[in-house]
């Protein structure tokens, strides 16, 4: 990989397909300055998975509420433009490691495959609104999207 990589979580993917979020200029502001860096953005089949379940659940279970042909619309929005990091049975393993090794439990498994994807792929930073769920990572550098943009406005 060209650049630094960075994956995309899924909570930025979420507000970056959403011009009305209150985040969405922040979300464009860090997405444009860790690309002016060179940077290279990729995803996973984990991030899909819960972009895809935000996307198509209710309005009031606290989701989109959209069609699947309206979520994999504004999935392939963000596919065209990053690179995927493809699942594998080293993954599977490394997440199974984390979670034994990180005592992980309930929904912190999904960052977890999060992290065994980028641990196998080489990559060593997360850009997320939710960056103290990555804490527990030591090779893993959470980037939140404020503070790119902060430093680049």
């Amino acid at each position: 990989m060209a650049g630094t990589p960075y994956l995309v979580d899924s909570n930025v993917l979420l507000r970056w397909i959403k011009p009305d979020d209150r985040d969405y200029p922040v979300v464009v502001s860090a997405i444009d300055a860790v690309l002016q860096q060179g940077a290279v953005l990729c995803y996973t089949s984990q991030n899909v998975a819960e972009f895809w379940n935000t996307c198509t659940r209710p309005l009031n279970r606290n989701g989109y509420g959209l069609s699947p042909q309206e979520a994999d619309r504004r999935a392939k929005f963000f596919e065209d433009k990053l690179q995927l990091l493809p699942d594998s049975v080293a993954v599977h393993r490394e997440w199974r490691r984390l979670l034994v090794t990180h005592n992980v439990s309930g929904a912190q498994v999904h960052d977890a495959r999060l992290v065994a994807a980028m641990q196998v792929q080489d990559v060593r930073r997360i850009l997320t609104f939710n960056d103290k769920d990555f804490a527990r990572y030591r090779d893993i550098e959470a980037v939140h999207p404020r503070s790119v943009s902060a430093k680049h406005s």
